[in-house]
């Protein structure tokens, strides 16, 4: 005699939409993680403490940075329903938190990590790979990222653009009411 477990429907749809969350977090880990540690392991070959002073000011650095990243990640899996990876873009334009100050505050976080650790242990390679990190995503904006914004989100997006920064951030929050009252 067999038995049959049935297991109702909204325990699966539940237990789908948790995996489907795992992996987005996952995901959005796994650009910084490439971008963070194992780039720059494999372009710095002289990873050592030369200055403990340094040392530490970079690691002060790297926490400030890391602690905007995770921020920013959270913001945009929570609030836009979407993860930092282009192949799965968020479903709402995020312009709350960090992102009401400056457009892009993942990439800000990642570069502040970056120089950080080029400071920690004196690297003038992961230096450069900022510099280079900071090229390639600025073209990538300009070109697709700001376009695409514009074509999913409309007025929307444009509003915020006219008035979030791209990279230095603003002084006050992004607030669409207090902007729309101030036109």
């Amino acid at each position: 005699m067999k038995f049959f477990i049935r297991r109702d429907k909204n325990e699966v749809l539940v237990k789908k939409l948790l995996m489907k969350n795992i992996l987005r977090q996952i995901v959005s880990f796994i650009l910084p993680v490439t971008v963070l540690i194992l780039i720059p392991l494999d372009i710095e070959r002289n990873i050592s403490v030369r200055n403990y002073a340094l040392f530490f000011i970079g690691l002060i650095i790297m926490i400030i940075g890391l602690f905007l990243l995770v921020m920013t990640v959270g913001t945009f899996i929570r609030v836009g329903k979407g993860t930092l990876a282009p192949w799965s873009p968020p479903k709402k334009l995020v312009f709350v938190g960090m992102y009401g100050y400056v457009r892009n505050p993942m990439i800000t976080g990642v570069l502040i990590v970056l120089t950080g650790e080029s400071i920690a242990i004196l690297s003038f390679n992961i230096f450069i790979e900022a510099i280079i990190f900071f090229i390639i995503n600025n073209i990538f904006f300009v070109i697709y990222e700001e376009p695409n914004l514009q074509k999913r989100f409309g007025d929307e997006y444009m509003d915020y653009k006219r008035n979030v920064p791209r990279w230095i951030p603003r002084l006050k929050p992004y607030n669409t009411d207090s902007e729309l009252i101030n036109k």
